[in-house]
């Protein structure tokens, strides 16, 4: 992009979570900011504020011009509590005639639309523009908004070198939060499943806890009597990610709720094998036989006769994982900028770019 289509879209606001200072896992939004950065943007942000409460009352002020001027809000929308935030935010911006520009995420949204119709059909109505990270997302919410632009989540392809798993082993790996909906307890029963063919299986969990469900997880290694093959390591900061991926063959996905999830991107990328299940927007990333095995969520049996036949079918790991890669490279940064870039310019025109050239 020229230096005048630059100037006709800076600054940008992003709203959403910069966590990152408290808990060390940098988010989308965050990631989101520096690419544009890199790409000339001056970029704003809101909001790094813990507390939630304070979180939200940042963000509001921030769309009324409290942390200076900006062309176009990119707004993040969740579902729950966090919907507020985005209502909040979306009409501040309004109230000062700016673009907004919605990002939806998360896999609860279409239910959370179904039940508050009124509500999501108002703020998608307030945009200038909408993305959503998936097919999914888009197409679960069009009878709210029919322009819904699909930009796929993004990864930094070179941080995760690839390896050919032509002849996968059981050693499997599990990377999200330990949160209820993406179901970690269902990893180690797998586990137990999978060493009753070979025995010498082993799986490595990593992820921030969310309300103790870690110990939940330890109790049922305990119970289960596969402790001695397990290995729980805490969460990692981005920058590992590839590292950490790299010692084992196949990825575990055991979410009960999911939309585009980075960390299985992340796992294609490094040429793993990826067994997952297939809530929401899953299917729309992973295509089952072709660069990942999918089965239904809670079905740890189903998960561990995937596992095996990646271990034991002649040929199949070694498709998945070349397959599984091909993939990934579609959602590089580099390709995927390309699509922010353009929903920006959209926006800031649509809502009369040239009628806000002064935004101070």
């Amino acid at each position: 992009m020229t230096g005048p289509a630059i100037k006709q879209i800076s600054p940008v606001l992003l709203i959403g979570n910069f966590l990152s200072g408290h808990d060390g896992r940098r988010t989308y939004s965050e990631d989101l900011a520096m690419r544009l950065e890199a790409a000339g943007l001056e970029v704003v942000r809101a909001s790094s504020w813990y507390f939630r409460p304070a979180r939200m009352a940042d963000m509001v002020a921030a769309a009324l011009g409290a942390r200076g001027p900006y062309r176009v809000a990119v707004i993040d929308v969740y579902s729950g509590q966090a919907f507020r935030w985005a209502e909040a935010a979306a009409r501040a911006a309004k109230a000062r005639g700016r673009a907004v520009v919605l990002a939806l995420h998360g896999g609860k949204l279409p239910e959370f639309a179904q039940r508050h119709g009124a509500r999501v059909g108002r703020l998608l109505g307030l945009a200038d523009a909408v993305a959503a990270p998936s097919g999914y997302l888009r197409d679960a919410l069009a009878g709210w908004r029919r322009d819904i632009q699909v930009i796929p989540n993004a990864i930094e392809l070179e941080r995760y070198p690839f390896r050919l798993r032509a002849r996968a082993r059981a050693r499997l790996v599990w990377l999200r939060s330990f949160h209820e909906i993406y179901n970690p307890e269902m990893a180690v029963e797998v586990l137990r499943r999978v060493r009753v063919g070979p025995p010498e299986a082993r799986l490595v969990m990593y992820g921030a806890d969310k309300d103790g469900i870690l110990e939940r997880v330890r109790a049922a290694a305990r119970r289960l009597g596969v402790g001695e093959a397990l290995e729980l390591r805490g969460a990692i900061p981005k920058e590992a990610v590839g590292e950490a991926l790299a010692e084992a063959d196949v990825f575990l996905n055991t979410a009960n709720i999911d939309n585009t999830p980075v960390s299985v991107l992340e796992a294609m990328a490094c040429g793993l094998c990826v067994v997952s299940t297939n809530p929401g927007g899953v299917p729309y990333l992973v295509e089952d036989g072709a660069d990942g095995l999918l089965v239904q969520p809670g079905d740890a049996d189903g998960m561990a006769k995937a596992v095996l036949r990646v271990v034991n079918e002649e040929g199949l790991s070694g498709r998945l994982s070349v397959m599984a890669r091909r993939k990934a490279e579609r959602h590089d940064w580099r390709g995927v900028m390309g699509g922010w870039m353009r929903v920006l310019r959209e926006a800031v025109e649509k809502n009369g770019g040239a009628r806000h050239a002064d935004v101070g």
